[in-house]
């Protein structure tokens, strides 16, 4: 299988044409950089390996000339020169099946000149007001990007919380609210990127001068002139700003990556403060380069026939189609994106291409046709051997040899040549059809055929076996939801053969040997040829239909069904709605579910607020709701409340599945019902009545306008004074007055109202006034020292009527005989007790004291000072030289006596503090002892003492020893 292409032969099933696997990309390369090179890739895979040329703008590029190198098939151009290489670059892929055109690369030259030498103009701005710096960049290709840095590189502007901002597409840099400290030279730096290397240059200064307090206008268009400096937003004026602008949306630039068409719209930039607001729009539109929608692919075509290829590409603006034939234009059979060949010749073959372009790019599709010639042949798919058929049925046999162009086809059986009957059918692509097939059809049956070129047959032999029937069908059954039910399924077939089954449910092949599928725990199935039977356990409503036996052989098949009614629950009902809205009822309507072969008991209403977590059972008048009802009235609804209502359907079997939720509703307003609870009160400042209670919750709310009315009076007064508190969070409302007596008694009750109107009053509480402070001070005061750190206060109580308020105890006020009163320590007791211990005192130091009582309002007039010295010290010594002995059961532990000094107080005593080892401490006091006897463990153990002496001044200090049974000293 041969065919000649250009002189040369590709050959069918062992070469292929070139495809790309690197093709050249455009290159920017710096003007003036004489020594270097430039290399544009292009490889292709190909069978036998392809050979490439280059064309630049249409025309062949001289690889002969000693700039221009191969390698492989990348091109190299060495020391590329401005004016002279500049261009579009395509590598042609070559091989004797055909050849290919790459994408064009561009070969351009950048460029970056200097800034001007002369100097630039001073500039002034004025303090809050806005200003701008030019760039003026000098020529260059490809685009800048630009940085500012002042007074020296390289300390380049940040953003400081947005007042600076550099265009990337002027370079201008932008300041707003200027302040005096951005009196400094500026510099703009502007950079150039190119492929193989970066320029970078600066200008000359720009000198800004910020002069104090001026009144000039900004010519800023980054932002107004405005203090505070403003914030900047962006918005989608025609739809939501995109996520994807993210951070971005609060910035001087909008950046959004990846633009689709859905971005395409105005947008807003905004600048505010908290002085105003001003805006500008622009309009985004997107365009896009061509994109494949459909493409053509590699065909094999035999001679003569038709080919048909179509190209469509998406872009925008609307790309235009153009086709290539071995890297050249084909402009005749060609219609846009459509490439028709009529009458296909040797010639044809080769590499194709499409392509696609618009302003923004050009996309290449490719695909090799070859045109077939060749002689019949059987040899890969010849007729088939052995075709077996049932008695009764029909048989296909194939034929199907490769020829280029098509035979004509006949059969014969042994010399008859078969035609079109009423059993057999010839068709004109070589198929026969036999229907009604008896034994008398047994025997060989022979393919002729027949091209231009040659002849070629292929033999078959037709074999008759006995046809496969069902001898026992299933039949219908009907059962309750979760029973079992078996369906059988007999059949009779040609015993030479293997019979299968098979069950479908509703035209569903059943998988019924994967554990993992539908009907795993649900369908089992028990086979002993020649039947199968299908057991079905605890049975579905889903698995109520129409079930199919098909037993079947390779030549034949037979099969049966039966219906399975499968009894349940209701279905959902649907088309709920809600009509009728009340403030505490509603009406629904909703039409009829399926009753799943079992009619319809009753049905039940379901409801939501957002005050319950889940669904329960609403209230309806009939409470009891008839199976043949399609609508109900629910009461007992809280008005103002959001409502979402189900209806759920049941029969004898059970409650079926909730209808669709309705839509929320809000039920009407009414007045309030209750009256707010937790109502109470007191406290406060002089001359203040405060009046406190637990706010409404939203369900007793029942309208929106919604408040409280307080309504409060002396006791014993007729009037009451009324006032209206119209926040609905309130929990509390100070009355003042400078009539008002302290600690007086109020009666309050409270009510609720909403726009609908008032609600009840709460029962009367009642309240007091204000407190004030006491006004009368305790009397009879006296201290005593207890210890050096410590003393005992005692007082007379005041008389409870003259507080003013509810006494809450004593404040005890003491301070040392040369400090001030205001440095007094203070101690306060709760409760009504007269006398406190007052600790953490200096010894041998002379205290002023003084009480006073207290109420919520304050502390009311000191009592007369008392004086009281603390005791001198205790010694700070341990005893010491102490010693044990044991006898038996008991130890004894002996200590030198602590003698004092002139100013410690006298050893009255020592106190013995001990423990067995694991027990708690017990205390022993044997006052002018210097011995103590104590039990000693009977395990062996040790005894922990702490031994310290004592007197008026307190505790001394204590020697810690450790007591065994052998004798010691510590």
């Amino acid at each position: 299988e041969e065919f000649a292409l250009g002189g040369d032969v590709c050959i069918t099933g062992h070469d292929s044409g070139p495809v790309f696997e690197e093709q050249p990309s455009s290159v920017v390369y710096p003007e003036g950089l004489s020594e270097g090179k430039v290399t544009l890739n292009c490889q292709a895979r190909a069978s036998p390996a392809a050979t490439y040329s280059w064309r630049v703008n249409g025309t062949d590029v001289p690889v002969g000339d000693p700039r221009y190198t191969l390698v492989a098939g990348n091109l190299v151009i060495s020391g590329p020169q401005f004016g002279r290489d500049g261009g579009s670059y395509q590598c042609l892929a070559i091989n004797r099946c055909g050849t290919i055109l790459s994408r064009a690369a561009n070969l351009k030259f950048g460029y970056l000149h200097d800034f001007p030498g002369e100097g630039r103009s001073p500039q002034t701005a004025y303090e809050g007001a806005g200003a701008f710096l030019a760039c003026q960049p000098p020529a260059h290709y490809p685009v800048l990007s630009y940085r500012w840095f002042v007074s020296e590189f390289p300390s380049f502007m940040k953003p400081d919380g947005g007042r600076w901002f550099v265009s990337q597409v002027t370079g201008n840099l932008y300041l707003a609210k200027a302040e005096p400290n951005d009196t400094a030279s500026y510099f703009c730096f502007t950079t150039i990127n190119m492929d193989i290397s970066t320029k970078s240059t600066f200008s000359k200064a720009n000198q800004l001068t910020v002069q104090p307090d001026g009144t000039g206008l900004s010519v800023c268009v980054f932002v107004h002139v405005a203090d505070p400096v403003p914030k900047l937003r962006w918005r989608k004026v025609d739809g939501l700003l995109p996520s994807k602008a993210g951070a971005s949306a609060e910035g001087p630039i909008l950046t959004l990556p990846e633009m689709t068409f859905h971005e395409e719209g105005v947008y807003e930039c905004e600048a505010y403060n908290s002085e105003g607001r001003d805006t500008q729009q622009g309009r985004i539109t997107v365009q896009a380069q061509p994109e494949w929608l459909q493409v053509m692919s590699d065909s094999e075509v035999e001679i003569s026939s038709e080919l048909h290829w179509t190209c469509v590409a998406a872009g925008k603006p609307r790309p235009s189609i153009r086709w290539l034939r071995n890297g050249q234009p084909l402009s005749t059979q060609v219609n846009g994106g459509r490439l028709k060949v009529i009458n296909l010749a040797l010639e044809d073959s080769g590499m194709y291409q499409c392509v696609a372009e618009n302003k923004h790019g050009t996309i290449y599709s490719n695909a090799e046709l070859r045109v077939q010639v060749q002689v019949p042949d059987f040899r890969s798919n010849p007729v088939r051997r052995l075709v077996p058929a049932a008695r009764g049925g029909q048989v296909m046999m194939e034929c199907r040899p490769r020829a280029a162009p098509k035979p004509t086809l006949f059969w014969s059986r042994g010399t008859e040549l078969l035609t079109n009957s009423s059993r057999v059918t010839v068709t004109p692509d070589g198929m026969l059809r036999i229907h009604n097939i008896s034994r008398a059809d047994e025997g060989k049956y022979t393919c002729f055929a027949e091209n231009y070129l040659g002849k070629a047959n292929s033999t078959g032999h037709l074999s008759v076996r006995d046809a496969t029937k069902i001898t026992l069908a299933p039949s219908n059954a009907d059962i309750n939801q979760g029973e079992n039910v078996t369906l059988q399924c007999h059949a009779s077939h040609d015993p030479t053969m293997d019979l299968t089954f098979t069950w479908a449910l509703n035209g569903a092949l059943l998988d019924l040997e994967d554990p993992g599928g539908p009907y795993h725990r649900t369908i089992r199935v028990m086979c002993l040829p020649p039947y199968r039977d299908l057991l079905i356990v605890s049975g579905h409503l889903s698995q109520a239909g129409t079930y199919s036996c098909t037993a079947q052989t390779v030549v034949d098949s037979a099969s049966a069904s039966a219906k399975l009614v499968v009894r349940g629950p209701p279905g959902p009902p649907g088309g709920l709605v809600v009509k009728n809205v009340a403030a505490t009822s509603v009406e629904l309507r909703w039409s009829r579910g399926y009753d799943n072969h079992s009619p319809i008991g009753k049905y039940v209403i379901m409801g939501h607020s957002p005050l319950s977590p889940g669904w329960k059972r609403m209230r309806t008048d009939p409470s009891n709701i008839e199976g043949n009802a399609e609508s109900i009235r629910v009461v007992g609804l809280l008005p103002w409340m959001d409502y979402e209502f189900q209806v759920i359907a049941s029969n004898i079997l059970g409650s079926g599945e909730p209808s669709m939720s309705s839509h929320t509703i809000r039920t009407q307003q009414a007045a309030p019902t209750v009256a707010p609870s937790g109502l109470g009160g007191g406290g406060g400042d002089r001359n203040e009545l405060i009046i406190t209670w637990t706010p409404m919750a939203r369900e007793y709310q029942n309208g929106d306008g919604f408040g409280y009315i307080l309504a409060f009076r002396k006791q014993n007064s007729p009037t009451w004074v009324v006032e209206r508190v119209s926040n609905v969070e309130s929990s509390r409302y100070v009355y003042s007055n400078q009539s008002l007596s302290p600690y007086c008694l109020f009666e309050v009750k409270i009510k609720a109202y909403n726009r609908k109107g008032e609600g009840p009053f709460s029962q009367i509480a009642v309240v007091h006034s204000a407190e004030e402070e006491p006004t009368v001070a305790p009397s009879r005061i006296n201290a005593t020292a207890l210890t050096a750190f410590e003393m005992q206060v005692s007082w007379d109580p005041i008389q409870h009527l003259s507080t003013n308020g509810i006494l809450q105890g004593y404040e005890i006020r003491y301070w040392r005989q040369h400090e001030r009163e205001a440095s007094a320590d203070r101690v306060r007791t709760a409760g009504l007790e007269t006398t406190a211990r007052v600790v953490g005192l200096r010894p041998s130091t002379r205290y002023h004291v003084t009480v006073m009582a207290y109420n919520s309002a304050g502390t009311g007039p000191a009592s007369p000072r008392t004086t009281v010295t603390t005791r001198r010290p205790p010694p700070n010594r341990p005893p010491g030289n102490v010693s044990w002995k044991t006898d038996g059961s008991w130890v004894t532990v002996r200590w030198d006596h602590v003698k004092t000094l002139d100013n410690e107080s006298a050893v009255l005593g020592y106190k013995v503090l001990y423990k067995h080892e694991g027990q708690s401490a017990l205390k022993v006091l044997d006052k002018g002892k210097t011995s103590v006897t104590l039990p000693l463990p009977k395990d062996n153990g040790y005894v922990v003492l702490e031994i310290r002496s004592w007197g008026e001044g307190g505790d001394g200090a204590a020697q810690e020893t450790i007591v065994s049974r052998d004798s010691g000293e510590t």
